[in-house]
């Protein structure tokens, strides 16, 4: 699914990475613990999340997650987007909550982008 679909889809605000709304996503994963993050995903994943601090962009930087939407109305500051701009991460933000964003993404066809370790 592509960027552009999502940002529409979540009625979504895009914060940086405009020149990111053609990329594609393979699965999303929505979390607020920073640790289930870096245990279940892989890159590639468009993680939606409302934790709003820099931990959030250095864990989606680190796994290679470059698409990260920000739920139930939280907006990143301007530090966080300057981090994500240095990363190459597109950002989004939404009003709705988590599980609706998840439920819509779901519904249009987005799978869930959990790492089978058997």
């Amino acid at each position: 699914m592509r960027i552009r679909e999502i940002q529409i889809l979540l009625n979504a605000t895009l914060l940086c990475g405009a020149d990111m709304l053609d990329d594609e996503v393979a699965s999303g994963f929505g979390a607020d613990l920073m640790s289930d993050v870096l245990a279940f995903t892989d890159s590639g994943t468009l993680l939606l999340t409302g934790l709003c601090n820099l931990q959030t962009i250095r864990t989606a930087d680190m796994l290679d997650i470059s698409h990260v939407v920000f739920v139930r109305g939280k907006c990143p500051d301007e530090s966080m987007l300057q981090l994500a701009r240095e990363c190459g991460i597109c950002v989004l933000a939404t009003s709705y909550t988590m599980f609706k964003s998840c439920g819509l993404l779901y519904a249009a066809g987005l799978p869930g982008g959990e790492r089978d370790d058997g």
